[in-house]
């Protein structure tokens, strides 16, 4: 009896395993189809057809998984933030252990692919469309850009551990925009600076803010 239990076990397990598993790649096809259709039609034209036309799933899927069209836009500006957090972490980590090749990793990466997109700012623009009118997104914003934040503060410290509290937040923020002015032109227009134009300015503005 114990062996036919550790059959049924056995099979179980694998099974279930599975199942998870193809739950979550087609949750995950739901959250890019979405990305998609934001950044062609933006979110005037991200519907449950568009979004189940460009995953090629039937809308049905997409309401087992989401509560509604709303509720899969903030999932998919959560995961795209989550996306663009770990090209930031993979870039510091690569640049080893000196705090100021470490915020420069950070701070570069942003005129690097894969944040370095117009497909991305098309998404972020619809995104941003709905901060001032929708309470859950605008949530899902401030828990974007506060974790960006800070950790741009926890590298300026390490960085330059004689700033105060105050000056490492104003640092941090003045960084942040810089990046944010820069990376949206770029996104936008090519051709009146290059991403090493840009990398090169940031780079300036972070040694003089690490000199204050």
């Amino acid at each position: 009896m114990n062996d036919k239990v550790g059959e049924r076990t056995g099979a179980t397990r694998p099974r279930a395993r599975f199942v998870r598993e193809a739950a979550d790649v087609r949750r995950q096809a739901l959250i890019e189809a979405t990305a998609r259709c934001l950044a062609e039609k933006g979110v005037g034209g991200t519907s449950v057809r568009a979004i189940c036309a460009r995953a090629g799933v039937s809308s049905g899927l997409l309401t087992h998984y989401f509560d509604g069209v709303d509720a899969l836009i903030l999932a998919t500006y959560a995961d795209v933030g989550t996306r663009v957090s770990a090209a930031l972490d993979a870039a510091i980590d690569a640049a080893g252990d000196d705090p100021r090749d470490r915020l420069r990793a950070c701070l570069q990466a942003n005129f690097r692919e894969p944040i370095l997109d117009p497909d991305l700012l098309a998404t972020w623009i619809a995104f941003w469309s709905l901060v001032k009118s929708d309470p859950a997104i605008a949530a899902v914003h401030a828990d974007v850009y506060g974790g960006t934040r800070a950790q741009l503060e926890a590298l300026l410290q390490a960085a330059a551990p004689a700033l105060s509290s105050s000056q490492t937040r104003i640092a941090a923020i003045s960084l942040s925009a810089l990046v944010d002015g820069l990376w949206l032109e770029l996104c936008l227009d090519r051709s009146t600076f290059s991403p090493e134009e840009a990398q090169a300015m940031v780079e300036d503005a972070m040694g003089k803010l690490l000199q204050i």
